[in-house]
């Protein structure tokens, strides 16, 4: 279904969609049972706190991971207390009924989740109702503003997970297969329709010639064909108008200047394919390396030493991902800890466990999915103070 809904190769969503979908779920009812409150003393008097759920929480959904996105969102959600209404995207609107039938199937009762389709019109009018008490988005940043912006006219709680541009950062003496390997995940994984894809590939100019020969020989082994055949590893684009927005960054990157390695079209075949791209010798003012195409679209982008890359790296808006691939731990480390981004990596790109974090910073947006942290986000802390002695007042 996930793959129907999509486009994307059953290679990849037998392995990733449903299976993070059920590992949230799994995750977030196991700790639902640990969500006590502290004890304070003060002396003879006391605090004590109690976590309470928001109530109504609104989730909107991007056509990426349906499946994932909408338990993402309902899995602390309902661990919290709450009651949530998702609509997914309606580019990819079957999963998130599934997980619904799912739910019910389970026996979490009837309104406790539930799925609303529709256009954005729909969205603007679930955001904005008084009724609901939060509302979590995974968008684009120009929606992310939107959706910000309504929310806080009524002072609602929200998540914002949004897009990226993010660097991904290859040193000298990094493993040449191992990095190779993180620039092909975090630029064709879903043939690139990722947030947190690390689509700016730094490479430092000692091994750039191999490491641009070795990514080259690599992508060029890509099967594209049927998402419904398991030997299929590269699908299309989940839209046609999503295709046309890829071709027009590849025909800018190449306006401007960039290098193209491989790839670069759109193919003669049914659905909307496009060949994985590799530009080189693409500079930081170019639109391809400010911009979030959201395509299989790889820019290379060459550096010298680890000040200016950390410089370069951070020079954008977006603030969701991050990469360093070396086998020196301590610049690993060191790197990481200035680069401006809220969930990164180190030899590796885009695992993304239900256990740990996931969110950005700066325009990438506000809050964190997934891991303890997400509890935070979908409930609040109720602070008691119990007074065992006599009332003291000035007059």
């Amino acid at each position: 279904m996930e793959t129907y809904d999509t486009g994307k190769p059953i290679q990849e969503t037998i392995i990733a969609d449903a299976t993070s979908g059920a590992d949230a779920l799994e995750y977030f009812g196991g700790l639902a049972g640990s969500l006590t409150g502290e004890h304070i003393q003060l002396g003879e008097d006391f605090v004590y706190t109690k976590r309470e759920p928001l109530g109504l929480c609104v989730g909107i959904g991007a056509w990426n991971y349906p499946t994932q996105i909408a338990c993402w969102k309902g899995a602390p959600a309902l661990a919290c207390g709450n009651s949530m209404v998702f609509k997914p995207s309606e580019t990819t609107p079957l999963c998130a009924l599934k997980v619904a039938e799912i739910l019910h199937e389970a026996g979490v009762p009837a309104g406790v989740y539930n799925v609303i389709q529709g256009l954005g019109d729909v969205g603007a009018q679930l955001i904005t109702d008084p009724r609901v008490n939060k509302v979590s988005l995974t968008g684009s940043v120009p929606t992310g503003r939107k959706v910000y912006s309504a929310a806080a006219e009524s002072m609602k709680h929200v998540t914002m997970e949004l897009g990226g541009k993010s660097p991904l950062i290859v040193f000298d003496d990094a493993d040449i297969e191992d990095a190779v390997g993180g620039a092909i995940l975090g630029n064709f994984y879903s043939s690139g329709q990722v947030c947190s894809n690390g689509t700016r590939v730094f490479v430092q100019k000692g091994i750039l010639s191999k490491f641009l020969a070795r990514l080259k020989e690599r992508t060029e082994k890509a099967v594209i064909g049927d998402p419904l055949d398991e030997n299929t590893n590269f699908g299309p684009m989940v839209s046609e108008r999503q295709a046309d927005i890829v071709l027009g960054f590849i025909k800018k990157g190449i306006e401007e200047g960039a290098t193209l390695v491989l790839g670069g079209n759109k193919l003669d075949r049914d659905g909307y394919f496009i060949e994985p791209t590799i530009f080189s010798d693409v500079t930081d003012e170019m639109t391809i390396a400010r911009d979030e195409i959201f395509g299989p679209v790889l820019s290379v982008l060459s550096f010298e030493t680890e000040e200016e890359v950390i410089a370069r790296a951070n020079a954008t808006e977006f603030g969701l991902s991050a990469g360093v691939f070396t086998q020196d731990l301590k610049r690993g480390h060191r790197v990481i800890d200035q680069l401006e981004a809220g969930s990164c990596w180190i030899n590796t790109y885009n695992l993304a466990p239900v256990e740990a974090p996931f969110g950005g910073v700066k325009m990438s947006g506000v809050g964190r999915e997934n891991s303890k942290e997400a509890i935070n986000h979908y409930s609040e802390v109720k602070t008691v103070y119990v007074a065992m002695t006599p009332v003291e007042a000035q007059f």
